[in-house]
């Protein structure tokens, strides 16, 4: 199992993106991130990274249709290999509340805790790579 230590990210289901953006960046001291907007943002504030997925968004579709509504929140957490995370899962004899859905952003499934409460396990998409010498870095 791999883990990611940057943020801390909850993913919050929301109806308005950008209102949940400016609500966050204005009143909250959170700082953009990421704007897909209207599907989807990205706020952080300290190691706190709030994930807000509109309707739209790939968050939203794995999202079970009971769950799916603004206040529909869940844990994020980040893999290497998302694949290998769910075979071990289910190796347990765990069983997982959605298929896995590919977004821009990376690919996601969704289990449920004892309670019911839904963790999302999510394995973010490569990023580019420039071809060395091109003088474009990452940034």
């Amino acid at each position: 199992m791999t883990t990611h230590d940057e943020y801390v990210s909850v993913r919050y289901l929301v109806d308005d993106v950008q209102a949940a953006t400016d609500f966050y960046t204005t009143h909250l001291g959170f700082t953009l991130h990421t704007s897909a907007v209207p599907a989807f943002a990205d706020v952080t504030r300290g190691r706190l990274r709030l994930l807000l997925s509109g309707p739209a968004s790939s968050g939203a579709r794995a999202t079970p249709k009971e769950a799916a509504v603004a206040g529909g929140n869940r844990i994020h957490l980040t893999f290497d290999d998302l694949d290998a995370e769910i075979a071990r899962l289910r190796s347990t004899g765990l069983s997982f509340r959605s298929e896995v859905v590919a977004g821009p952003g990376g690919r996601q499934v969704l289990l449920a805790d004892p309670a019911g409460n839904l963790i999302e396990l999510f394995q973010p998409a490569p990023r580019p790579t420039t071809p060395a010498g091109s003088g474009q870095g990452r940034h």
